[in-house]
């Protein structure tokens, strides 16, 4: 594999190497969508790497995933790198699954320095002599998780080594004092002319890098002098750099340097996000993600979430927009660029997001916490500690629920519903359609006295803006039906409504707008004239919104059949929407098959 192959290569070869993988996995993820930008970053510093250690041997993971796509192409899958983000090819994202050499599978930001440190303790404990490196990016490390376990290493005698990648951005570009403090170490003109003038000396001794270890006391002493201790040095950790991420032979004789080391080290590396691809240097947010070309510009749920708030905030002042580094993700930027005193972006913190709009909220303010599903599961207990307990009056809107795609099982929203629904005083929200989703935000926002979540997915539509925001209006959150049929009634909530409408079958078809609280004046309806209910909802079916129809249904003492469908008890895997819904058995033909059963074995038993 080219694993073994780069440790024989010229430099002059590894930078043709670097330029030819730059190549494709620029063509691969303009077809297939992807994250473009962070990956063109990270490909000389994964060579510079993976020429000193082994991840046959070493430990080397990845923080966030997003970014390894080189190291794929390194380690055995450079002939199947063009499935990368398809049905059945390989993840986006570093998992166990696809190859032992992904030590550690990840998708979230900010678990790889716990994850090392862990590795390094069965190691030790089992006797074997491996290294652990960590690959984190500067946005990662702003994460409480990473922060953490950064401040135990120097406490269990870590000897891990962390090369930060420094770029300057996570998906937008960094916020926080972190952030200022990286971006001083990178640029501070002194103490890099310090540096030269020091490196320049050393290189005319006869002995070279003896002599530089032995001054290493004399180095120190100068960076202290000029920079002051720098924030990893405050934790007793060692700090190396800034290094040039993309200079292969300075970053070799860095990590054979440090290789050996006994100390936890931080080996900071500067890379251009995006470099060799022009549009990427140029726009790197835009590029972290890319979706794949030739597809027609649409209007996304996140876009008009920002849209719409920024409309309601123009009358409401009351009206405040929060996010974790996601503005552009969330469509707060948009928010953001309107009205940029009410808007705050925290970084990757969403515990701290939630309780900041906690406070604000029971200070009379009206918090709108914009993050993707996935990412609000990291604070669960802020949701109900200092949101639920105390009633704060806070909109969560929760991007990206129910199947997101070519991200895969660390991305998929199919676990909201499920962990909100057993929280008290939790109301929660699923629009079927743009136009309910406008209105649904602006109705509670007019009268939010308490926590609410309005969860929508990710898709695209064909729509205008203008025309959305002036049909938005107040609207009854209750259920309604919207069609009505003799052989079963099939209630189903969020934009998997769409499916069940094109079912062929003489059923009833109730839109649940509001999971919780249910409208039992509708269920009873519904009760009573049907013995067959079928619920459907794209999200895990465990303890799900069909498990609360049913519970409630149970208690009102109706005899019927309940029948919930919706996401098995399974991690689902990446692929289109399309292609994972009709694996799930949830798009209209599947639906149509798996009701049309259970309607034959009614009439069967003479129930329909």
């Amino acid at each position: 594999m080219l694993l073994d192959e780069i440790k024989r290569m010229s430099y002059d070869e590894l930078k043709r190497l670097a330029e030819d993988i730059r190549k494709k996995i620029t063509e691969v993820v303009l077809k297939n969508g992807g994250h473009l930008a962070s990956n063109l970053g990270t490909i000389e510093l994964t060579l510079a790497l993976y020429r000193v250690f082994d991840p046959r041997e070493d430990a080397i993971i990845w923080d966030t995933g997003h970014q390894a796509y080189t190291h794929k192409i390194l380690t055995g899958r450079d002939e199947l790198f063009h499935t990368i983000r398809t049905f059945g090819g390989l993840s986006g994202f570093v998992t166990r699954r696809e190859s032992p050499l992904d030590w550690f599978g990840t998708g979230h930001a900010g678990t790889s320095i716990a994850a090392g440190l862990g590795f390094e303790k069965a190691f030790e404990l089992l006797g074997e002599k491996r290294h652990v490196v960590v690959v984190i990016g500067d946005g990662a490390l702003t994460s409480g998780m990473a922060l953490e376990a950064l401040n135990q290493l120097k406490n269990i005698n870590s000897k891990m080594k962390i090369i930060l990648n420094d770029n300057g951005m996570s998906i937008s570009p960094n916020v926080g004092g972190l952030a200022y403090h990286l971006s001083k170490l990178r640029t501070s003109p002194i103490y890099l002319k310090g540096k030269k003038v020091l490196k320049k000396v050393l290189e005319k001794t006869e002995i070279g890098f003896e002599v530089e270890e032995e001054m290493k006391y004399l180095r120190d002493s100068l960076k202290g002098m000029i920079q002051g201790t720098n924030f990893f040095e405050s934790l007793g950790l060692k700090y190396f750099g800034p290094f040039d991420g993309h200079n292969i032979e300075l970053l070799e004789k860095v990590f054979k340097r440090i290789r050996d080391y006994d100390y936890s080290s931080v080996v900071h590396v500067v890379t251009k996000k995006g470099k060799g691809f022009t549009a990427a240097e140029k726009d790197p947010t835009k590029y972290h993600s890319a979706s794949p070309s030739g597809k027609p510009k649409m209007l996304s749920y996140s876009d008009l979430l920002g849209h719409t708030l920024s409309g309601i905030a123009r009358e409401d002042k009351k009206i405040v927009a929060i996010t974790a580094a996601m503005a552009d993700g969330t469509g707060l930027s948009i928010f953001q660029r309107e009205h940029p005193d009410r808007f705050f972006d925290l970084g990757i913190t969403e515990q701290t997001c939630v309780t900041f709009g906690a406070a604000l909220g029971l200070h009379g303010m009206k918090p709108v916490v914009a993050i993707y599903s996935t990412f609000l599961q990291r604070a669960y207990d802020q949701i109900i500690h200092d949101v639920a307990l105390q009633n704060a009056p806070v909109l969560f809107a929760i991007d990206r629920s129910g199947v997101v795609g070519e991200d895969g099982p660390t991305h998929h929203g199919l676990f909201d519903m499920n962990y909100l629904l057993s929280v008290p005083n939790m109301k929660i929200i699923s629009p079927s359609s743009p136009e309910e989703f406008v209105s649904s935000l602006y109705t509670v926002l007019k009268h939010l006295d308490g926590p609410v979540a309005i969860r929508y997915p990710k898709e695209s539509f064909y729509g205008e803006v203008k025309s959305l925001l002036e049909n938005m209006k107040e609207i009854d959150l209750g259920w309604k039906i919207l069609k009505r049929g003799r052989e079963a009634a099939i209630i189903a909530t969020g934009t998997i409504l769409n499916e069940v409408l094109k079912i062929p079958l003489d059923v009833t078809v109730v839109n649940a707008l509001t999971v919780k609280p249910l409208d039992t004046t509708v269920l009873k309806e519904i009760a009573r004239e049907h013995d067959l209910i079928i619920t459907v909802e794209e999200a895990m079916k465990i303890g799900g919104f069909g498990s609360f129809v049913a519970q409630r249904l149970q208690e009102m003492g109706w005899q019927g059949k309940i029948v919930n469908l919706g996401v098995e008890d399974i991690f689902v895997p990446h692929g289109s929407r399309k292609e994972l819904l009709s694996m799930l058995g949830l798009d209209s033909e599947g639906l149509t098959k798996t009701v049309l059963t259970y309607i034959k074995a009614r009439s069967r038993e003479g129930k329909v």
